[in-house]
């Protein structure tokens, strides 16, 4: 009966429960979620300051752009902190 196939949804959340379930996985993964944003700020005020500023639009998309992937990156840091203490309230009560 359980002849149907994997398909990427299965495979992308198998990913996301491997890394939101280990705390080790899931530093590395923020440490590198933090470059992004980083990234985008250091391009978007030196690389392409100039071309940004000639629209508007330009500049709410960069930058919302750079407000959301921060955002992203605090809710995965508030994630962690959250199962970390979950996690030693766990060891404690054993």
């Amino acid at each position: 009966m359980n002849d149907q196939q994997r398909g990427p949804w299965d495979d992308s959340k198998g990913l996301a429960r491997a890394i939101l379930h280990h705390r080790h996985e899931r530093r590395k993964w923020l440490g590198r979620l933090t470059l992004f944003p980083l990234a985008m700020m250091v391009t978007g005020l030196w690389v392409l300051n100039d071309w940004i500023w000639t629209s508007p639009w330009r500049v709410i998309f960069w930058w919302g752009g750079c407000a959301a992937a921060t955002v992203v990156v605090i809710l995965f840091a508030l994630y962690d902190a959250l199962a970390v203490i979950r996690e030693e309230r766990s060891k404690t009560r054993k």
